[in-house]
């Protein structure tokens, strides 16, 4: 078990970082830091092998934490269907 400190990127929504309780961000790469914005602290959490996670596997999580200090997760991609929404809106942006 490994008690995990997870952030959100205050740059780009849904993006979050989990490191080490014990290490914080000290392990992630300062050209990462700089991408990912302000660290925004979410909350801590005992991490084991099996756990539930919304959007990630906790083995994946894990691993990444042992290997490289910290696992970034990524927003979700978009949904075709929303980056088509305005395809076809003219120039002045009025109908």
């Amino acid at each position: 078990m490994l008690i995990c400190s997870i952030y959100r990127s205050a740059r780009k929504d849904e993006m979050y970082l989990y490191v080490d309780k014990r290490d914080g961000l000290k392990p992630v790469p300062e050209a990462l830091m700089e991408r990912f914005g302000k660290a925004v602290h979410v909350m801590d959490m005992p991490m084991t092998p099996g756990r539930t996670l919304a959007r990630v596997d906790a083995e994946k999580v894990l691993e990444a934490i042992r290997d490289k200090g910290f696992f970034l997760q990524m927003p979700p991609p978009k949904e075709d269907y929303l980056l088509d929404l305005y395809r076809e809106r003219p120039e002045t942006g009025v109908r």
